[in-house]
């Protein structure tokens, strides 16, 4: 081969070299991202903005070179199902699962694309992970509040309505699948308080006026929310139910206190799709999600709705006013 036509040919093989390197650069990766509420809400879009961000920050450009595909599940178990199935179809990079029937359903699609999971009840007990520190198989991420949180939750809950003796812990058993746990811790810590605990398991919001209503008539009576996508999907409504049968209650999310509702104490999820979405790029660049420990909440967000309070002719203790990170007036 002649010196020219060496140079020229080595010179080409860089060139398409370069290219093929810029090419896989310019991959778009797809992940999908499965939700159990509507689209929508200021909680849901605030979440968004997060994870969005945070690729961007890490180089993943939405449109270019990541494409994220959201699915809504409305709070219902069998829609989770058939959106879960169809994400899986779709054979992204890695999965995003939203809750814990939102991982339960994403689990049952494949057991092969990598899954990162966020606000998951109790992933051992349930068995969607061997072990918190090397969770092995195909999925990672962060849980969701621990049961003994339930005591917590009482203690708020008296401490703002000190004349309660009855509290229902309300929850749909069926989209909170270990929300059961809560109750029992809850129901554990009632003597410490002097109160009576019941078990409210509510399926539609007729079956939450009407054990409302039924509280509401004793004067006595309060309210906790568990953290499930039932409840999270119908927090206007049932804040509004709470306002109209004068019925104080705690909840998990501080999106209802945003609504309207009394108190609040639980994690800020938005907050916590930044670090999935750094779980996701590593996975992206090649980390094993099996790898990558479950990473349980250490920061939780207090929040009290003083006119609410106010309406239900009650007055907040200012030690309680003073810990909170939110005071909405």
């Amino acid at each position: 081969m002649r010196r020219r036509e060496f140079i020229t040919a080595v010179a080409g093989a860089a060139v398409a070299g370069a290219r093929k390197a810029l090419a896989q650069q310019g991959t778009k990766k797809r992940i999908g991202v499965l939700m159990p509420e509507s689209e929508g809400s200021a909680d849901s879009n605030a979440r968004m903005v997060v994870f969005e961000n945070t690729f961007r920050q890490l180089g993943w450009i939405p449109g270019r070179n990541l494409q994220i595909d959201y699915r809504w599940a409305l709070g219902d178990v069998q829609r989770l199902r058939l959106l879960a199935a169809d994400l899986v179809n779709s054979a992204p990079d890695a999965l995003v699962a939203v809750s814990t029937p939102s991982l339960a359903a994403i689990q049952k699609a494949t057991h092969t694309i990598p899954i990162v999971f966020v606000a998951v009840s109790e992933p051992v007990i349930n068995g969607f992970v061997p072990s918190l520190a090397h969770p092995g198989g195909n999925a990672t991420g962060f849980s969701n509040l621990e049961p003994s949180i339930g005591g917590k939750w009482l203690e708020i809950l008296k401490g703002i309505a000190p004349r309660i003796s009855r509290v229902s812990v309300m929850f749909n058993l069926t989209t909170g699948i270990t929300t059961d746990l809560f109750f029992r811790a809850v129901e554990a810590a009632s003597p410490q308080f002097g109160v009576e605990t019941v078990k409210s398991d509510v399926h539609s919001l007729e079956e939450i006026e009407a054990a409302m209503k039924n509280l509401g008539s004793e004067g006595t009576s309060g309210l906790i929310f568990p953290p499930e996508p039932f409840t999270l999907q119908n927090s206007k409504a049932i804040v509004e139910l709470a306002s109209r049968y004068r019925l104080p209650a705690v909840y998990a999310f501080p999106s209802f206190c945003a609504a309207g509702g009394l108190a609040s104490y639980g994690i800020y999820l938005p907050g916590v799709f930044r670090p999935a979405a750094e779980y996701v790029d590593r996975i992206l660049k090649g980390e094993h999600p099996g790898d990558l420990p479950v990473q349980q909440p250490t920061t939780f967000q207090f929040v009290i709705n003083l006119k609410t309070a106010k309406a239900l002719g009650l007055t907040v203790p200012p030690n309680l006013v003073a810990s909170a990170d939110e005071v909405i007036e």
